[in-house]
């Protein structure tokens, strides 16, 4: 398992950090959270699925299997612990993925970036099931017009106790505003990297 690690080596909490379906680990976008964070003393661990490999040759390949990914972040977990020190989660389907495995790692959190409640278009495919009664302690922050997943959408949803849903004002599923909005695409970077930063802190043991 190869890891990009951000931040102080020596650091009490551990943000493992997974990408989307469509961009690698080291994405401008992925670089900026993961930079961010690193900067208020939180170590940043990103890795790759193994579908990813296609793309650094050149090929255009989907993503694993939902197995695989699974096993994947089994993997990343078991390699950076202890699990009450790691918070886990990702870019969409990065944060999606490990929504699943977290209760049973027993891990010390969750943070999904963009989660993506369905398919673009298609609200009636729901991906909630698992969420209905998980048990870690979770932060979704979502753009308010995500198209996997809008605020009038979201609230009509029986989402367990333990999760705690932040909404970046006017963004889409990477958190980027309208012009008209008034908010930039930069402050709402600030406001998800700021709220991950105050999560981990409250969820991980000093």
């Amino acid at each position: 398992m190869h890891f990009l690690f951000d931040g102080p080596a020596d650091a009490t909490s551990t943000f493992a950090f997974a990408h989307g379906a469509g961009a690698a680990m080291d994405s401008a976008w992925m670089d900026t959270v993961a930079r961010g964070l690193a900067a208020e003393g939180i170590r940043i661990a990103r890795f790759e699925f193994p579908y990813m490999a296609s793309r650094r040759d050149g090929g255009r390949r989907g993503p694993d299997r939902p197995p695989v990914l699974l096993d994947t972040w089994r993997e990343v977990i078991e390699a950076l612990g202890p699990a009450d020190r790691l918070v886990v989660g990702g870019k969409s389907m990065g944060g999606r993925i490990a929504s699943m495995v977290a209760d049973e790692a027993g891990v010390a959190g969750l943070i999904c970036l963009g989660y993506p409640f369905h398919p673009a278009g298609k609200p009636q495919q729901l991906r909630v099931a698992h969420l209905e009664d998980l048990r870690t302690p979770a932060l979704i922050l979502q753009g308010e017009r995500d198209t996997m997943g809008r605020r009038e959408e979201v609230e009509r949803y029986a989402l367990s106790a333990a999760i705690e849903v932040r909404w970046l004002p006017d963004g889409d599923h990477s958190f980027k505003p309208r012009k008209a909005s008034g908010v930039t695409e930069a402050e709402n970077l600030r406001t998800a990297i700021e709220a991950s930063t105050a999560f981990i802190r409250g969820h991980v043991r000093a």
